[in-house]
């Protein structure tokens, strides 16, 4: 069944909003319809071809940058960067060129390597030539230093100069519960791959190589290939990269690795059970690596879009809408040649919303608090473009109430559910049970928090530094099909669609269930600019202390 007239009709009501805290009377505000025509428009033009997969700095950014602009403009926003749309993000593109052979010596019977097949690399410093020369191998499980957990993978040993083999995730990934030493099956940053290369950038080591496992990293060899099969975008920062990550980083297929430690005498599942284990000790797999490639770099301005709805009463409290504009650009070609990673549902839907939600914001007209609405740049490099608004914020995140963060919005049809990443971790979720007990819905924790994606999208960059943000992906309990149909959905875009050449705008596309999670991002934006309330991390969070220490400033 498509979504009803009466649902997509829901507006706010007056009734009680309970916080943990304290329980407030929020004013009835009568929402406008909010435009499926714009949301479905803007999608489809985002993802076209002629905007070539919307890359960091090529005419696919122009093109989005100044549509964004356009839509803000008409629906009613003012420029959010004191006059001005755009905040400038400095970032470099790093293109390796005349790749060496990769050569592997020692062992018993070192395996060949061909790039792109087997391995891929690059560097995040910005240095004409990286040279990796006859690196000794080193395997360090997971590659974690983690004091407070009484856990270093890099105990008593010397990296520099040598290349680390790391495991993706965290030891307990696999785990059914959430009580294990990394939270059991829910992923930590410690499992996610930009802090197995700033760890080992740390430690001293040349290069690191990461093992890709599908199931652990949540994506196959194919996402990998596409995302770093060619140039990279770094951030553009004053030590040119250094410290954040060794000369070379990239991975190593579970093929190859197999190959790679049965050339040293070991069982790579054997070395993988060890690993997990506390007291784990590296070991030496008894064979170098060489390889080396010219860099070409280009530094490149690209760019955050902002938005705002000026408060009438309190202007200075801002409330965040965020969504990431940006895509791969050109991929590796699908069979029929296509090579556009067009990025239709990640993320032309989330900008699009972004869009539809400032259209219906402005028509309902302004109310106590300032909405901003923010289309960062470089998510998928990294959230490069939310972690430079975010270090370098034009409204102080002290004065920031909270936000919601919207990244790839689901097809699949009406659900009767939602899916919270990172529920219980803010107040924000008592806003979203409000919003939802009026759709008649409900929400549900990650069935998969082994794939990390508390750390995969945009939100990330305002959590660390204290502001409570919240994102939350279309729940997998269909109206139609239940949840056997809403998991083959999801399981069929990740397999066929998901940073490939084929996330492309369907016009048969079931738009029920993407309408009614704008129609949440709408109720529970609208609260937050009309409440007095500040929302907080749950206690204990890793995330209180920094907002209770934002909170003085604010008095």
């Amino acid at each position: 069944m498509r979504i009803t007239s009466s649902l997509l009709a829901i507006a706010l009501t007056g009734t009680i909003l309970a916080s943990p805290a304290h329980a407030r009377t929020i004013a009835p505000a009568q929402a406008p319809s909010l435009s499926l025509d714009t949301f479905k428009k803007v999608t489809e033009e985002l993802s076209s071809d002629a905007f070539e997969g919307r890359a960091p700095g090529t005419i696919g950014e122009e093109k989005t940058i100044a549509l964004l602009q356009q839509e803000f403009q008409k629906a009613g926003l003012k420029p959010g960067n004191n006059g001005s749309w755009v905040q400038a993000v400095p970032l470099v593109e790093i293109t390796p060129q005349n790749l060496s052979a990769i050569t592997i010596t020692g062992g018993k019977t070192p395996p060949a390597l061909s790039f792109g097949q087997d391995i891929v690399y690059n560097t995040s410093r910005v240095l004409p030539r990286i040279d990796i020369k006859d690196s000794p191998l080193i395997f360090v499980g997971y590659g974690i230093n983690a004091p407070e957990k009484g856990w270093n993978d890099y105990a008593g040993l010397d990296v520099k100069g040598k290349t680390v083999v790391i495991l993706i995730n965290d030891p307990d990934y696999a785990m059914e519960g959430l009580d294990g030493p990394f939270n059991g099956r829910a992923m930590t940053y410690y499992g996610r791959w930009t802090y197995k290369y700033e760890e080992a950038a740390r430690q001293g080591a040349a290069a690191a190589l990461i093992i890709h496992d599908t199931v652990p990293a949540a994506y196959g060899w194919n996402v990998v290939q596409s995302g770093w099969g060619s140039s990279q975008l770094v951030a553009d920062t004053p030590e040119g990269g250094a410290g954040t990550a060794p000369l070379a980083n990239g991975w190593i297929s579970l093929d190859k690795a197999r190959e790679l430690f049965a050339s040293a005498g070991q069982d790579l599942n054997a070395q993988m059970a060890a690993a997990k284990q506390p007291g784990f000790k590296a070991l030496d797999l008894g064979q170098k690596i060489s390889f080396s490639f010219d860099t070409t770099t280009k530094k490149t301005l690209s760019h955050n879009v902002i938005g705002i709805l000026p408060g009438k009463t309190r202007p200075d409290e801002v409330v965040l809408h965020s969504a990431h504009w940006d895509h791969l650009g050109r991929c590796p070609a699908a069979p029929d040649g296509d090579d556009i990673c067009n990025g239709a549902i990640d993320n032309a839907t989330g900008t699009a919303a972004l869009v539809t939600l400032a259209q219906a914001h402005a028509k309902a007209g302004p109310t106590d608090r300032s909405l901003v609405f923010l289309a960062v740049t470089g998510e998928e490099s990294g959230l490069l473009g939310s972690d430079y608004y975010a270090a370098n914020p034009v409204y102080p995140l002290e004065k920031t109430v909270g936000g919601i963060n919207m990244d790839a919005l689901s097809m699949g049809g009406l659900a009767r559910n939602v899916t919270v990443i990172g529920k219980g971790k803010s107040q924000l979720d008592t806003y979203l049970e409000r919003a939802l007990s009026s759709q008649k819905r409900a929400s549900d924790t990650d069935p998969s928090p082994e794939k990390g994606y508390y750390y995969r999208s945009d939100h990330f960059s305002f959590a660390k530094r204290g502001v409570p943000m919240l994102y939350f992906e279309g729940g997998q309990d269909l109206v139609k099909g239940g949840v056997e149909a809403g998991r083959k959905a999801a399981e069929d875009y990740t397999a066929n669609r998901y940073h490939g050449p084929k996330d492309e705008y369907n016009p048969n596309w079931d738009w029920s269930g993407a309408m009614a999670d704008v129609r949440l991002y709408y109720d529970i934006g609208r609260v937050l600019v009309t409440t007095t309330d500040w929302p907080n991390w749950t206690e204990g969070d890793e995330f209180r202390a920094i907002r209770d220490q934002s909170a003085a400033s604010r008095k």
